[in-house]
């Protein structure tokens, strides 16, 4: 987690138009708060119902969790902001491709509308301040080339 908020804080740091900033502040501003505010989208949540030990304590999790999304917010911290978004994304993924949402259901269908318009916005804007910014440290590929 450390090493994602890291990328993030640099790519924040690097989009010097503010585009990222600007997603999160007006345009999405909205959806990113349902989108926090929805246990359905809490990975505790679906470790504790689906009987994983240790998430018990997963409402105390979801409570903590709001009110560090709250506190970034008052803070403008973009890079913590996206953290918590992106995880709430990585559900939302996971439903999709292990089930949970399908396709044409009445099921989860607002998150999964919202999270897909965040990344569609998103995810050029992150290209293009990597590709504009490829002398910085993005970390090492997990998926690099080879072959």
């Amino acid at each position: 987690m450390v090493e994602e908020i890291a990328r993030l804080a640099l790519a924040a740091a690097l989009d010097a138009e503010r585009r990222i900033y600007n997603a999160i502040w007006q345009s999405f501003s909205g959806p990113i708060r349902l989108l926090m505010n929805n246990k359905y989208v809490f990975n505790p949540f679906w470790q504790h119902h689906n009987g994983i030990e240790g998430f018990e304590d997963w409402e105390d999790r979801f409570a903590a969790s709001t009110r560090r999304f709250t506190q970034a917010l008052r803070d403008q911290d973009s890079a913590l902001i996206l953290s918590f978004v992106f995880n709430r994304l990585y559900v939302v993924r996971n439903q999709l491709i292990h089930g949970g949402s399908t396709w044409n259901s009445a099921v989860n269908r607002n998150q999964v509308r919202d999270s897909a318009a965040i990344l569609g916005f998103l995810m050029p804007i992150f290209v293009d301040i990597m590709m504009d910014d490829p002398q910085a440290d993005w970390g090492r590929p997990f998926y690099p080339v080879v072959g």
